[in-house]
This record gives C-alpha cells, sequence and structure tokens, in this order.
C-alpha cells in the first residue's frame, strides 16, 4: 500500500497542449464587394516584444503601418495568403477564407504546434487549433495577424486603384460605400468584383 502510494505520488499529469511554438492567424477582406481575401499567420519573437498591438481595425491607419513593419522585422516567421475572388465565388467568402488562413500557416518558415484562429470557425489543420472570439483584440501574435492581413490587403487596394480610377479603391479598400455603389451602377462590375455577393448581383441585373 505504501508502494502505490509512492509512485502515485511521483506521478505528474500529462499536458498535452504545449506545443514550442504558437501562431496567430486572422484574416482581412471578408466583408468588400471586390478583391481577395487576405489571412496572416504570425509567430512573434518572445525576446522581441512589439508594444501597441491591437485589432487591425481600432488602429489608425499610420499606426498599422509602423506595426506592419515592425512585425516584419521582429517577428520569428509570418506569412500573408490569400484567396482569389475566383475561390470566394466557387467556395463561398466563409470557406475562401479558411483556405486564405490555410495557406497562410502552411506558408510559415516554421512550423507551429499550435495555430490560434480569431473567430469561432477553425480551418482544417494538421496542427491543434483554437479559436477565439475577439482574439485579435485579446492575443497578440492575432492582432499581429490582423495588422498584416489588413495592411497587405490595402496596399493591394492601393496597386489596382488606378487601373479602375471610376471606381475609387484606394479610399474604401472595396467596401460597399456609396461611392462604390455609385459606381457599380454606372459602370458594372469588373473582373476584380465577387459575382457572387448581393450587390454586385443587383448591378449586373441592373446593367442587364
Amino acid at each position: 500500500m505504501q508502494l502505490k502510494k509512492s509512485l502515485a505520488s511521483k506521478q505528474t499529469p500529462l499536458n498535452w497542449d504545449s506545443p514550442a511554438l504558437v501562431a496567430g492567424v486572422d484574416e482581412a477582406g471578408r466583408g468588400p464587394l471586390a478583391g481577395p481575401v487576405f489571412a496572416a499567420a504570425v509567430i512573434l519573437d518572445d525576446l522581441l516584444p512589439i508594444s501597441g498591438l491591437a485589432d487591425s481595425k481600432k488602429l489608425s491607419e499610420k499606426k498599422r503601418e509602423k506595426l506592419y513593419e515592425e512585425i516584419r522585422a521582429k517577428a520569428l516567421c509570418f506569412c500573408v495568403a490569400q484567396a482569389s475572388v475566383a475561390e470566394i465565388d466557387e467556395l463561398n467568402i466563409l470557406r475562401a477564407t479558411m483556405l486564405a488562413m490555410q495557406r497562410a500557416i502552411a506558408g510559415l518558415r516554421l512550423k507551429p504546434g499550435k495555430a490560434l484562429i480569431d473567430g469561432n470557425r477553425l480551418p482544417v489543420l494538421d496542427i491543434l487549433a483554437e479559436a477565439i472570439i475577439q482574439g485579435d483584440a485579446k492575443v497578440p501574435s492575432i492582432s499581429a495577424a490582423s495588422i498584416l492581413a489588413k495592411v497587405e490587403r490595402d496596399l493591394w487596394c492601393k496597386s489596382i486603384d488606378s487601373s479602375f480610377p471610376e471606381y475609387g479603391f484606394a479610399k474604401h479598400k472595396g467596401y460597399g460605400t456609396r461611392q462604390h455603389l455609385n459606381a457599380l451602377s454606372t459602370h458594372g462590375p469588373t473582373i476584380l468584383h465577387r459575382m457572387s455577393f448581393a450587390p454586385v448581383i443587383q448591378s449586373l441585373q441592373k446593367k442587364s
């Protein structure tokens, strides 16, 4: 009996949730009427802390861009990936977002042991994963991912603005603002618009 007690006292619980590296993952661009959806995965370096990380939507553009450069300089590794407009129309926006997240995680130089995903849905992965509602405001690595994804998508919108000047992509970033909806009504959708989204469908019906 004494032997059994002695053995029991030496046992320690196994911690199955102790990965060496943790990646934060977030997306940008689920709501816009045009363009790819972007996702980023970031593994931060504990030895190089970054102050001011927060939900990208709560930051000014200037602050986001400053943090974007700092994250890229200090993170252990990061990857920004996309799912195309064609994939969004074929799969739907939710599944396309999960695909972009999968690509971002797979593109990391170092493989994480766990991924922390902003929101309440998880992509199919070959590693541990946890969905965290409002994670971009709670978890620094998810905040960093939200900033990278947001800035990368904004840069994409600015890059295509001159090709479609009547739409104003650099200003509204593809969201359904009055300016954008008026342009859709007047000119119809471009090859960059998501043909499965209701306002784009409606603009096609008006033009036909």
